[in-house]
């Protein structure tokens, strides 16, 4: 059941095609008739001919077995392009209207032709264009022809059966139009090709060079050549090529090598090629500045400057410029130059080399620095017992200073920047080679720098002893080393400076005051300078004496010796000395009272001062005698209604005494003569209460004042001579305090009964070693 269906289905197929194929056959155009088909071009073939009525555009086909390429036309003539070349087509045709298309004519058979050959062409040399070109298919000969492109001259034509051809004898630098084409076997020729062709030119002639030496440039021109569109111009050196290019007829070179020798060609070129190269022209460039220039000094102050040989050297000039400006040169054929030098100078060194081109380019600038110079001026500005500054002139090219002292086996150096120095921890009175080395960073020390001697300060001495002799003489004794030293003692107190010298080791000091406080150094000098003084020694001068001693006499067994400050003296002994015995007082006073005296002695008078520290100044004065003894068994008689005697018993010895009455109504005053023991006094008035002192008189005249005093009555109711008067005595105090304050003096006391309304009191008080007497009413 299937198998009929798909049966019943091919049927009905077949019929639909019947049934188009009567409407196409009703409305198709005419079937057009080929005239002639023919190719000119080996990709094409045109066909002609007749036009159908009705027709409005016809469709070309050309088959190559299994390939058809069709071309819509609109009439006759009509051209299949997108052929191969030298193929054999079967050429149909359609007409096609609005109602359709026709069938396809009846075929016509037509060939392609040849194709063109595909050029290569060359210009080998300026007057000849070598043609080559690829095998064409089913060719078996070539046509080739060339002619001056602007038409003018002949037409060369050749044929060939090879692939290459050479046209010659043509003209440099001009173009060409060459055309060439292949034909077949029938002799029909195929496509042809055209091409235009450039001789080469010829090379440039009349080459010019010119060397710039300070650029190292060069300069090359020429005539220009027929048909050179560039020119190349090339500089061989060595192994070194350089090259220029340009459309004119010049052209520079430029970073040419000093020292070189080129070749110079110039190359014209354009579409076709270069020309052949010219004649080289040679080149010889400036030499080359020399290099390894050696510098030596050798001696100072002279520099040999030298170098090697180089390339197209002829001679050399050697410039030598100091950094202070300064230069010099030297022009030599040679390869060394001399020159003077100075120290502590930095000198640029270039040297050049000529030739006739000119003079070499700027090589390397050497510099050489001189030694720095040794410092000048060296001076000491402080010299001790174990330093010594020095200074110097700043020296030239110096950039540090070597101070280095030597005194034989010790060495002590130091090192800096600034021209001076100190040198320390040096030894006393000592003689030192002393050398300041300058020194720079490049050269190094310079060694020839001379050497000084210094010699330092002479030691300190050492005090060992200082004496004092009976004539206050200072004695100071001293140890020292130093060898041809003055010694200069200096004793400085607060009453001044005194100072003596000596070259030995002992010196005495005079005239030092006394109770004074002095320091003693030593101090040793020499041409050198002055030592450091020696560690100072204490000197205590004994106090002094006194200038004046008084000596008063305050009772009668009790004296007050009283002196002036001596200096220094911190405590006094006085000190008073008979045959009778000593008395004697330990005191920070100026005075003193002594007691004990024995009246009417010669006694020796004695101080001593002593300081704070016990030293002792004997004092010498002169002696001293002490008074007289009170008399005693002092009386008063009448002498008639107005006088009245004194009478006492006279101490031992001979003395003169004097007699005073102190009244209310007056003084009243007898003197004995020599030898005796009463006094009359006469127009006493009476009535009045009298005190009577009988005093010794010294030889000096001076009355002394220290014997007891009795208080009297005198009045006026008797008159007998000889009656003794009452005698009024009150003492104050005790009899035992009286005793001891005038030294036990015996008194006759009678005790009466006082008197009521006038009466006299005599006190006497011991109150820090003085008596004192008041008197009251």
């Amino acid at each position: 059941m299937a198998g009929g269906l798909k049966k019943c289905l091919s049927l009905t197929g077949f019929c639909l095609m019947c049934l188009k194929m009567v409407a196409s056959a009703k409305t198709a155009p005419e079937i057009p008739t080929i005239d002639q088909a023919y190719s000119k071009i080996s990709s094409s073939i045109t066909v002609e001919w007749i036009t159908v009525p009705g027709a409005t555009s016809y469709l070309l086909a050309a088959r190559d077995g299994d390939t058809v390429i069709e071309t819509m036309v609109a009439d006759s003539p009509g051209t299949v392009t997108g052929l191969k070349a030298a193929t054999l087509y079967q050429i149909t045709i359609r007409s096609i209207s609005a109602t359709g298309r026709s069938q396809a004519s009846p075929p016509k058979q037509a060939k392609t032709v040849l194709a063109a050959p595909i050029l290569q062409v060359s210009s080998p040399s300026p007057d000849s264009i070598l043609v080559q070109w690829e095998t064409v298919y089913t060719a078996i000969g070539f046509s080739v022809s060339i002619m001056r492109a602007n038409g003018l001259g002949r037409i060369w034509k050749e044929n060939t059966t090879n692939t290459s051809l050479t046209f010659s004898s043509l003209d440099a630098g001009t173009l060409y139009t060459i055309k060439a084409y292949a034909w077949n076997a029938n002799g029909i020729p195929g496509d042809d090709s055209t091409c235009n062709q450039r001789t080469s030119p010829r090379a440039p002639a009349n080459i010019q060079v010119s060397f710039d030496s300070g650029t190292l440039k060069a300069s090359i021109s020429w005539t220009p050549t027929e048909g050179a569109f560039n020119y190349t111009v090339m500089a061989l050196g060595g192994s070194l090529e350089l090259s220029c290019s340009t459309s004119f007829s010049s052209c520079t070179i430029s970073s040419l090598q000093c020292g070189t020798e080129y070749l110079i060609s110039v190359l014209a070129s354009n579409d076709a090629g270069s020309s052949k190269s010219t004649s080289a022209v040679t080149l010889k460039t400036v030499a080359c500045a020399p290099g390894r220039v050696t510098i030596q000094e050798d001696p100072p102050g002279h520099l040999s400057v030298a170098w090697p040989n180089v390339e197209l050297g002829d001679y050399y000039v050697a410039f030598v410029k100091s950094d202070d400006g300064l230069e010099v040169h030297c022009n030599t054929s040679i390869t060394q130059c001399n020159f003077l030098s100075e120290c502590g100078f930095t000198y640029f060194i270039s040297v050049f080399a000529y030739n006739k081109a000119g003079q070499s380019p700027l090589g390397e600038v050497f510099n050489y620095t001189t030694a720095p110079c040794c410092p000048s001026d060296i001076n000491p500005v402080f010299v001790s017992s174990d330093r010594v500054e020095i200074v110097w002139s700043p020296a030239r090219g110096a950039e540090l200073y070597e101070t280095k002292a030597v005194d034989g086996y010790n060495l002590v150096e130091c090192n800096d920047t600034a021209p001076a120095c100190t040198l320390s921890a040096l030894d006393c009175d000592t003689k030192y080679n002393i050398t300041v080395y300058s020194f720079s960073e490049i050269r190094g020390t310079n060694m020839s720098c001379t050497s000084r001697f210094i010699t330092t300060a002479p030691c300190s001495p050492e005090i060992k002893k200082v004496s004092n002799d009976a004539f206050s003489m200072i004695n100071v004794h001293w140890q020292s080393t130093n060898d041809d030293a003055t010694y200069t003692v200096t004793a400085q107190g607060e009453k001044g400076l005194y100072q003596c010298s000596s070259t030995g080791e002992s010196c005495t000091l005079v005239g030092l005051p006394c109770g004074s406080g002095f320091s003693i150094t030593v101090v040793a000098e020499t041409q050198a300078g002055q030592s450091l003084p020696s560690y100072s020694v204490p000197l205590e001068m004994v106090p002094c004496c006194p200038a004046s001693l008084t000596i008063t006499q305050v009772t009668q067994s009790v004296i007050n010796m009283s002196w002036t400050i001596g200096t220094g003296a911190q405590t006094y002994v006085a000190v008073l000395e008979s045959h009778t015995g000593q008395s004697k007082c330990h005191t920070h006073e100026n005075h003193c009272l002594l007691g004990c005296i024995m009246c009417g002695v010669n006694y020796t008078v004695a101080l001593k001062a002593i300081s704070a520290t016990g030293l002792t100044a004997d004092c010498a004065f002169r002696s001293y005698s002490s008074g007289a003894c009170c008399p005693l068994g002092v009386k008063l008689y009448r002498l008639g209604p107005n006088g009245i005697r004194i009478y006492w018993q006279a101490s031992r010895g001979s003395t003169n005494y004097s007699t005073d009455l102190y009244g209310s109504k007056g003084i009243f005053t007898c003197a004995p003569s020599s030898s005796l023991s009463f006094c009359d006094v006469t127009e006493i008035p009476c009535g009045d209460v009298y005190t009577v002192m009988v005093s010794p008189v010294a030889e000096t005249g001076l009355k002394l004042t220290f014997c007891p005093k009795k208080i009297y009555s005198v009045t006026c109711s008797g008159s007998t001579l000889g009656m003794e008067l009452s005698q009024l005595l009150e003492i104050a105090g005790g009899k035992d305090l009286l005793e001891h304050s005038i030294g036990k003096a015996p008194l006759e006391e009678q005790l009466l009964t006082p008197l009521s309304e006038n009466k006299a009191m005599c006190v006497f008080c011991a109150q820090e070693f003085k008596i004192c007497c008041e008197e009251g009413s």
